[in-house]
């Protein structure tokens, strides 16, 4: 299952739920660009030098376990969600090679897991998985998207409502991988329902057997 949508739609919450009641592994693919930001900072790169970028991401050891992002062994599940990496990872995912290697480990992981898995991000159905057997587009007015990070994160909703159009703004026209509705999804807007009735919606998609 791909599951795509913009930021603040409830895209990790309603995934890692629809995962654990489908007996699924989830993939949480932003982690591994925050991870690659994370290891980018560390090492000093400009994050807008594509070479040097790309060579540390392509040395870089990236995995997910149970839950948990590693970077070069090292757990950063927590690390990763800092304000220097949120701050930066737009700029080192905008490079077309970070993209392809990391697409790749992506595309590995869920080999590794019998390729059954929840994976969610902005270009899973259109460009990571174009061939999921479901496709979800979870959606939602930029307003409700603000209020629901910010009563995560404690930041003015003013604020986020501000970033959230900048970022979407970003995502949709990018050259690399535009954050788009795939092809054959199911879009489903979540403005007006509570988490319960998004993941029974998204539940209601996976096939009996599954």
């Amino acid at each position: 299952m791909a599951v795509d949508g913009p930021s603040g739609t409830g895209k990790s919450t309603v995934s890692r739920a629809v995962a654990r009641e489908a007996g699924l592994p989830h993939l949480d693919t932003g982690a591994f660009y925050r991870a690659a930001t994370l290891a980018v900072l560390e090492s000093g790169v400009d994050p807008s030098d594509p070479e040097k970028v790309t060579k540390v991401v392509d040395e870089a050891q990236l995995d997910q376990v149970d839950g948990r992002m590693f970077l070069n062994g090292r757990d950063v599940t927590d690390e990763i969600r800092g304000p220097e990496v949120t701050a930066a990872v737009s700029r080192v995912s905008a490079h077309p090679q970070v993209r392809r290697t990391l697409v790749e480990h992506q595309r590995r992981w869920v080999e590794r897991h019998g390729g059954r898995a929840v994976v969610e991000g902005r270009d899973i159905g259109s460009v990571v998985f174009p061939n999921a057997t479901i496709k979800v587009y979870l959606d939602a007015r930029p307003e409700v998207r603000a209020e629901r990070r910010a009563r995560q994160t404690g930041q003015d909703p003013d604020e986020v409502l501000a970033e959230i159009r900048q970022r979407d703004a970003y995502d949709s026209t990018r050259a690399v991988s535009p954050l788009t509705v795939p092809e054959g999804a199911v879009v489903l807007d979540t403005s007006d329902l509570d988490f319960d009735e998004v993941v029974d919606a998204v539940l209601s998609l996976l096939p009996a057997d599954c």
